[in-house]
């Protein structure tokens, strides 16, 4: 180590040369640097580490003063002691000192820098490791310390500082997004609350409409919705060509065919009833009479017809679809048609027997939609998460009570209680007839004991209680209506839910289907049918049942026997007969 007068003096020629050698390398170091630099400038904006901050300092400002400044010549003790930075490559093996030339210690002879490792800038005052891209955005430098493959690693890995943190207009565009889509939903809400309100009332206007018009209308507003209803279920089921080089869609007979299974049950169902709720009209006319006597043999035939088209129409590729469709539409038939057909025979025996089964169905949904949203906490089946078990119990209170103060009401009117003779009367003509005995208010006699303590009670004096065994049956219906139709409209939500589908159709708006609506009314109806006919019904002569045996089991001659033997009948109780 040399003395510190020493190292003032003038450093040797071999010093000199190589702080040139070096400053020289060091410009050609920062001109590759600024080449990549630039490059780097057009590529995505990398945020830089720490450690590409702290060792991409110095270089850059040994290149920028190089550049910038005229060298000095350095002195031996400087040049010796000249830190060499530590982004650089590695160094040679130290050569010893040459006191001849006027070495001052140990110099490191240089490799040239891979091109990949050092990056500068030319900022003097603060050097950074970020360069300016074309657009004024700040493009970060990568670590220098890395190798490439590193370094191109953690280019891709760290994400682009204009993402770091979102800008505010951004977090305010995406605010504005999300009140935007709030308002529009709650706006549809609203819209789809009123469209389900507006048609409800439209519904119910209609319904009582119809109602009044006469027994016809009823009939037919029955049909309109059990073929709707028919046409939901069966479109469900898809028959799909399996060989597409043959082309796809669908069978050309599979609709047809579904259509014509159609008609052909409604005529068979709705001939029997007309045959035997109007057998004073049919057998009075001889050309009804030969419809009448062949109607069942008609009807099989066109089934057999039917029956005969789709053996016809099986086709080699379609044989699965089509077998699954007769058996889809055969169902579909039983469920939906038969059903309407005892629907049907209600109206034909009396308007109340269909008016009031179905407004429980309807009351029993209004109260179990009530009671749940108010006192609903435990679910009651799966299949149907929004119902509950207090609205299923308070449903069925609720509809009880309901269906005998209903039901107790509309009893009181002729025109919902006779049995249909004319199809053309309405409710705003008088119609006379004798009433089935469920109709007749009766007198219960109350026990003494009871009397007793009533008349404690109240004050007042009750012998006898008026009542209607048309109420005991009614308290039947309501029970059937809240415990046992709702799995009508259990079987439909489970029916939606293997076909992954909201609603069975669009024909009511805000209501979905027709199906959605007649789930459990098809259930109530064929209840009504089989208690009415089993236990209410009146089994007795009538004028069309007497005709019908003449009709279908006398000759003309016969016949003709009758009439005489029944005007010298009437002429012996002394009424003329003028035949």
């Amino acid at each position: 180590m040399r003395s510190g007068s020493e190292s003032a003096t003038k450093p040797s020629k071999s010093a000199i040369k190589k702080a040139k050698e070096q400053a020289r390398l060091q410009r050609k170091v920062a001109a590759r640097a600024a080449s990549k630099a630039r490059a780097t400038s057009q590529s995505p904006a990398l945020v830089p580490s720490p450690d590409t901050r702290e060792s991409s300092v110095e270089a850059p400002e040994i290149a920028s003063r190089s550049a910038a400044e005229p060298i000095a010549a350095p002195t031996r003790n400087a040049v010796a002691a000249r830190p060499v930075p530590e982004h650089l490559p590695e160094l040679v093996a130290d050569k010893p000192a040459n006191p001849a030339n006027g070495d001052a210690g140990t110099v490191h002879e240089e490799v040239s820098p891979p091109e990949e490792t050092v990056f500068v800038s030319s900022d003097k005052a603060e050097p950074s490791t970020v360069s300016e891209s074309p657009s004024g955005s700040a493009a970060p430098v990568p670590d220098a310390n890395l190798s490439p493959p590193a370094a191109e690693t953690k280019r891709r890995e760290e994400p682009p500082a204009s993402e770091s943190k979102p800008a505010n207009g951004n977090a305010s565009n995406a605010s504005q997004q999300q009140e935007n889509t709030q308002d529009g939903e709650k706006a549809k809400k609203r819209q789809s609350i009123l469209t389900r309100t507006l048609w409800t009332f439209i519904m119910i206007g209609g319904f009582l409409t119809l109602l009044l018009m006469g027994h016809a209308y009823m009939i037919l507003l029955v049909m309109l919705c059990q073929t709707l209803v028919y046409r939901e279920v069966t479109s469900l089921f898809s028959l799909k060509r399996k060989d597409s080089d043959e082309g796809r869609g669908r069978d050309p007979w599979s609709k047809t065919l579904n259509w014509y299974f159609f008609v052909i049950t409604n005529y068979f169902l709705y001939g029997e009833s007309i045959i035997y709720y109007f057998k004073h009209v049919v057998f009075a006319d001889a050309q009804f009479t030969m419809f009448a006597t062949n109607h069942r043999m008609i009807s099989f035939s066109l089934y057999t017809l039917g029956f005969v088209g789709f053996v016809m129409s099986l086709k080699r590729g379609y044989l699965k679809q089509q077998f699954g469709l007769f058996c889809w539409v055969h169902m579909t038939l039983m469920m939906i048609v038969v059903s309407s057909h005892f629907i049907v025979d209600n109206i034909l025996e009396g308007m109340i027997w269909f008016w009031v089964p179905a407004s429980l169905v309807i009351c029993n949904d209004v109260f179990a939609y009530i009671w749940g949203m108010t006192l609903g906490r435990t679910p009651l089946i799966k299949l149907s998460p929004k119902k509950t078990v207090e609205g299923f119990v308070g449903a069925f209170f609720s509809t009880v009570v309901f269906g005998v103060v209903w039901a107790t009401y509309f009893m009181r009117f002729n025109y919902m209680i006779c049995p249909v003779h004319d199809l053309g009367v309405s409710a705003f003509e008088t119609i006379r007839c004798d009433p089935n005995p469920v109709f007749v208010w009766r007198e219960w006699v109350i026990p003494t004991p009871a009397r007793a303590l009533l008349s404690t009670a109240t004050g007042h004096e009750f012998a006898t209680i008026a009542y209607a065994p048309y109420q005991f049956h009614v308290f039947v219906l309501a029970c059937f209506a809240s415990l046992v139709a709702p799995f009508g409209g259990f079987f439909a939500s489970g029916f939606k839910r293997a076909f992954n589908i909201k609603d069975f159709g669009h024909s009511i708006p805000g209501h979905g289907g027709m199906t959605d609506r007649m789930d459990c009314q098809f259930l109530m109806g064929v209840f009504t049918y089989v208690y009415y006919s089993s236990l209410i019904r009146q089994h007795h002569v009538s004028i069309g049942s007497i005709l019908q045996m003449i009709v279908s089991g006398l000759t003309p001659e016969q016949q003709l026997e009758l009439m005489a033997d029944l005007k010298r009948y009437l002429e012996g109780q002394g009424i003329a007969v003028n035949i």
